[in-house]
């Protein structure tokens, strides 16, 4: 399956890693959605307060 995501590496400290791995449980996700998932919503957050990002690809 094609996609157009960026593949990278994370590190993280194993009780971030678990506390991550229970919320996406409860919420049906993979644990890499969820990452994605609250990495969008800091985004939203942070663009709320300081304007809209720019970026190359838009």
């Amino acid at each position: 399956m094609a996609t157009n995501k960026r593949v990278f590496t994370l590190r993280l400290e194993e009780s971030n890693f678990d506390k991550i791995k229970f919320i996406a449980d409860k919420n049906k996700r993979s644990i890499a959605m969820q990452i994605e998932y609250l990495i969008e919503q800091h985004i939203e957050e942070f663009e709320k307060t300081h304007g809209v990002i720019r970026t190359d690809n838009r």
